[in-house]
């Protein structure tokens, strides 16, 4: 892949396997050399020496005359998710919002225009789209991500949102630059977001964000459910106030865990 200027420091091989690893996309679970090599730039030599490096180590296996990633590379996520901390603070609460609610929760980060989830607990309900750690949508058209977004200043939505999405899904809703500010200054003025089949047909959500204990926004709670199951009516009336509720105190949890030094003894 193209790339911009980078330090003296930059190891060219380690993007490279980088780059062979996201080439794998919602849709491409099966690739050949050469649909890799395409996707990346890389040499067809390249991308299969990669390709086998990652197989050896377990992230990479051959498959009907290709190659896919294995389970493994999940681990990858998870690290970051671990290394955190934010699962073990919010996995209790998230627990019992999802009894109350009878619906999905999760939480998810901004990553350039996109959400991606880094946490959730599930009920077993048939949904449009499938979630899971790891799994990234458009911002804007997400309760999660229009939380997130309304964090930022104007000037900053601007930047983010003009990076390409890569999440491989074509949103229902398109606004303009003067609708999507609207939106966002109500996110702002009511401290939480909805969507109403904005992403997909049949997906409908509210969401809150986490806070730090200075107030800055690290991630973005939801309630998830299903439009022909759910009004809007008990999404904001019934659920809304328990998730409201649920945000608070994994702040507040998250606030007193970052504030302790964390020490691994060795």
């Amino acid at each position: 892949m193209a790339r911009g200027e980078t330090g003296p420091d930059f190891i060219e091989a380690l993007a490279r396997g980088l780059d062979v690893i996201r080439a794998f996309r919602p849709g491409c679970p099966v690739m050949s050399l050469t649909e890799v090599a395409a996707a990346t730039g890389l040499a067809r030599p390249t991308a299969r020496r990669i390709l086998l490096t990652l197989q050896e180590l377990g992230y990479a296996r051959a498959e009907r005359g290709g190659f896919a990633l294995t389970p493994r590379v999940l681990e990858l996520g998870v690290t970051y998710v671990r290394s955190m901390g934010l699962w073990e603070v919010a996995r209790p609460h998230l627990e019992t919002l999802v009894k109350e609610t009878r619906e999905s929760s999760s939480i998810a980060q901004l990553d350039g225009s996109d959400i991606v989830y880094v946490a959730r607990v599930a009920v077993p309900k048939i949904v449009a789209l499938s979630v899971q750690i790891g799994t990234r949508f458009p911002a804007l058209q997400t309760s999660l991500g229009k939380v997130l977004l309304a964090a930022l200043s104007p000037a900053e939505v601007e930047r983010v949102l003009a990076e390409p999405s890569r999440s491989g899904i074509e949103p229902r809703w398109r606004p303009d630059p003067g609708e999507r500010e609207a939106a966002l200054r109500a996110v702002r003025a009511k401290g939480w977001a909805m969507t109403d089949e904005q992403l997909a047909l049949g997906i409908r959500s509210v969401a809150a964000p986490l806070r730090d204990g200075l107030g800055n926004v690290i991630a973005a709670v939801n309630v998830n459910a299903h439009a022909a199951e759910t009004s809007i009516e008990q999404l904001t009336e019934e659920h809304l106030p328990l998730l409201l509720r649920t945000a608070s105190a994994i702040s507040a949890d998250w606030a007193a865990y970052d504030a302790v030094p964390h020490v691994t003894a060795s």
